[in-house]
């Protein structure tokens, strides 16, 4: 790929940096950093743009720039990761990437494809083909409704809604249209009879794969559009029972080895044998929306959680307990992306960390590690670019334990980069979702604590 010209680079700094462009309250950069925090958003921007299945309008599950996978892939779309670009495309209207109009054309084909598409009981599946808007199974029995990717995209029509509501009337009927998908989202059917929320449910399987979701990890903003949709809402016990597990959630994983010392504490239970937290992911998905600054309920505070999270997979990087080359202050970021074989959940504990560090980890972190995210990001661009660096911005995942660079994209892990660093700087994404009459109102509804309730 060509490297960017100086001249180039220059004139991003000036645009960046142009009156118009900055947001009230927004957060500072160094003047130095300006131009290249713009240009990594904009680059990655364009994975939802340039890079989308040009259909349906939405982001491919996956694009390998070195043609490294079956022809039939570029056809997969994904509703989570194309959820993330839609709040992306948002931001890129924002910060200029995009024309207002352009952009809206592009989220009216998304969602002339989101009412056509295949739905089960008002749910998106994980895949579908591009091109016909037919289910692709994730795995055998996944060929249904799968609850949390619909509420990604949710998550991200709720934006629209929000963004496009008291525009011109071609933006009124956009908004209008996103509500009606979100109000067709049977929320109380995935109880499956119970007070829980279930992942799946397929028209062939039923229930089988039998994924009651319980916390914690990436799905809390289910259990917040459930308890808030105003067609199809679940009574607060589905979350205090179902997610909150009676309570059990706050039986804090005991931390092993080097994190055992750390000033930085967990307040919930994370799932599996993530002892210092999940992959770091799960302080991303669902905090692209719902603003975690001064959110509490009863089990944590979400911004200590959020923060500590990312701090310890920081640390843990520092540390570098495995002794795994390029670690480091400037070199960190543990979470689920490809791997050297195959796609892992890399996190912060001996059997879970494998030597991969992934970019969306540390960039998507932006608003809880700001100098750390800074200080990696500038260290990739500056010193690793001719490894790191293709059409969408930084790739997936490497190791330089491994020798392991490939040019590879996930929709999964692009969007929270553009989201986060732009609520970062501006809150943007954050101040939409959290205008929802209906989500404070859900919010409240589960006894949430929040400054945009008040």
């Amino acid at each position: 790929m060509k490297l960017i010209s100086s001249f180039v680079f220059i004139f991003l700094f000036v645009i960046a940096c142009s009156p118009g462009r900055q947001t009230a309250g927004a957060e500072t950069i160094a003047g130095e950093d300006t131009a290249l925090f713009r240009l990594v958003q904009q680059q990655t921007f364009q994975y939802f743009r340039e890079g989308a299945e040009p259909v349906s309008g939405l982001g491919r599950e996956r694009f390998h720039t070195d043609n490294n996978y079956p022809y039939h892939d570029k056809n997969i779309v994904t509703s989570g990761g194309a959820g993330f670009g839609v709040m992306a495309i948002l931001v890129g209207i924002e910060r200029g990437f995009v024309t207002r109009e352009a952009g809206r054309k592009q989220l009216e084909k998304i969602v002339r494809f989101l009412e056509t598409a295949d739905r089960f009981h008002g749910a998106w599946p994980h895949w579908w083909n591009g091109g016909t808007g037919k289910v692709m199974p994730f795995s055998k029995k996944d060929d249904g409704g799968d609850l949390v990717e619909t509420s990604f995209m949710l998550q991200g029509l709720l934006c629209v809604r929000q963004y496009f509501q008291n525009g011109t009337d071609e933006e009124k009927a956009l908004a209008a249209r996103a509500d009606k998908l979100w109000k067709e989202v049977d929320f109380n059917w995935y109880r499956n009879g119970k007070n829980v929320l279930y992942w799946h449910w397929s028209p062939s399987y039923g229930w089988e794969m039998n994924f009651p979701v319980k916390g914690y990890n990436e799905c809390l903003i289910m259990y917040v559009l459930a308890a808030s949709s105003p067609t199809h809402g679940v009574p607060a016990e589905v979350y205090h029972e179902g997610w909150a597990d009676g309570g059990k959630i706050k039986d804090v994983n005991k931390p092993d080895g080097i994190a055992a010392g750390y000033t930085y504490k967990l307040q919930m239970k994370h799932q599996g044998d993530a002892w210092n937290g999940g992959p770091l992911f799960w302080a991303h998905y669902s905090y692209l929306g719902l603003d975690p600054r001064g959110l509490k309920d009863k089990y944590a505070d979400y911004w200590e959680e959020c923060k500590n999270q990312a701090l310890i997979n920081y640390q843990w990087c520092v540390d570098n307990p495995k002794n795994f080359k390029g670690y480091g202050t400037n070199n960190w970021g543990l979470t689920s992306s490809y791997s050297v074989k195959g796609f892992a959940g890399h996190a912060p504990t001996m059997n879970r960390d494998l030597g991969i560090i992934s970019p969306t980890a540390a960039l998507s972190s932006f608003p809880y590690t700001p100098k750390q995210s800074m200080a990696a990001m500038k260290h990739w661009y500056n010193d690793m670019k001719d490894k790191l660096w293709g059409p969408y911005g930084f790739y997936d995942a490497f190791s330089e334990q491994d020798n392991w660079f490939l040019p590879h994209y996930l929709a999964i892990d692009q969007g929270p980069i553009v989201v986060m660093m732009e609520n970062y700087r501006s809150g943007l994404i954050w101040n939409l979702f959290m205008s929802c009459p209906e989500i404070k109102e859900g919010l409240k509804k589960l006894g949430f604590n929040s400054p945009h309730l008040k």
